[in-house]
């Protein structure tokens, strides 16, 4: 049996006419009754509400309930991420009047209840959208993953040369940082070359601690210590995955480009690579984190999914009309991002 989605919780809905617009069973009764003996009827009330927030309103709802279902053991997570991103929030704020105001004309929300929903409802359509990417990737998709991109651990060490770059700086002048900054990594490099194998490391040290930009580890001579992809955040990723391509004891001859800035890296040592199984989530997560990047079209087709597992039946036939233009311009504005 399809479940219908009730708008308005408590109320019982009278079906008439061909065309399907639900009204309530108490719907002539007055929300507002003036002392001519006008009055606005419920009906009133529920067809306007319908009109301006009712499609909203109604994807959330129908989120909710699918996502709650789905994802019973994430409600916690996304409680404590909506609060977190409201006290967040509020530490901007002096009052709890200025607090509102700014949910208000900034975010568009009258209460903090009603935006702290939205939140949870977010977060819980994200884990959602992970998990059913996740679950669809295949087993050879994951097999080519570990031969091609599961690497074995390995001790690095890094220079680090980030761009000097102004936040009110031109074009032209994060331009000329950013060429700055990638030939003095050029330049390490050349000094790297001119000393004989035996004696790379410790010149690299002397380079790192005069010249890396990160303070965690330059005076330690610029060491990563034992890393792999994941150790570290997504930032490092493309230096990990330039570190696999180098034998123990080689720096790496071209600059290294990643989020924080140019690199040039030493390779020390080579570890074990792990089991195919022990890597199984983390490969997960990475082809997911990847799918999800290079394929914006997943995201409107699992959020699809979900809510037709469901059968959802939309009582109203107005909404259920609105409801479809909204999924139909869902896909093709997310089919319009792909490349």
């Amino acid at each position: 049996m399809k479940k219908k989605i009730l708008l308005i919780g408590a109320c019982t809905f009278l079906l008439c006419g061909c065309g399907k617009i639900p009204t309530l069973s108490n719907g002539d009764e007055a929300v507002v009754q003036f002392k001519d003996g006008d009055k606005i009827s419920a009906n009133e009330l529920y067809n306007e509400i319908k009109n301006t927030y009712g499609l909203t309103t109604l994807t959330n709802m129908i989120d909710k309930y699918v996502y709650e279902k789905e994802l019973s053991d994430k409600k916690s997570d996304a409680t404590e991420y909506a609060e977190a991103y409201l006290k967040q929030i509020r530490a901007n704020y002096d009052t709890e009047d200025e607090y509102l105001q700014a949910l208000s004309s900034m975010y568009g929300y009258q209460s903090e209840d009603a935006f702290k929903n939205v939140l949870y409802i977010s977060y819980l359509q994200n884990e959602g959208i992970e998990k059913y990417v996740s679950d669809n990737i295949t087993d050879d998709e994951l097999k080519d993953y570990y031969d091609n991109n599961v690497y074995p651990s390995m001790t690095i060490s890094h220079i680090l040369i980030a761009p000097d770059v102004k936040d009110d700086a031109t074009d032209e002048e994060k331009e000329k940082a950013e060429e700055t900054a990638k030939n003095k990594v050029k330049d390490l490099i050349k000094e790297l070359q001119k000393v004989d194998k035996d004696q790379i490391a410790t010149k690299f040290a002397e380079l790192a601690k005069a010249n890396s930009e990160d303070s965690s580890t330059k005076d330690q001579g610029g060491s990563l210590g034992e890393i792999n992809i994941g150790s570290l955040n997504s930032q490092y990723d493309e230096l990990v995955s330039a570190a696999a391509k180098l034998k123990d004891g080689e720096f790496s001859t071209d600059v290294i480009t990643t989020e924080l800035g140019y690199h040039v890296i030493l390779k020390t040592k080579t570890g074990e690579k792990k089991s195919y199984d022990d890597s199984l989530e983390s490969m997960k997560e990475s082809i997911t984190n990847d799918k999800l990047t290079n394929n914006r079209s997943l995201i409107p087709e699992a959020i699809k999914y979900y809510r037709d597992k469901y059968e959802l039946d939309i009582v109203d036939s107005e909404l259920d009309r609105e409801y479809g233009r909204y999924m139909n311009n869902l896909i093709n504005s997310y089919s319009n991002t792909e490349s």
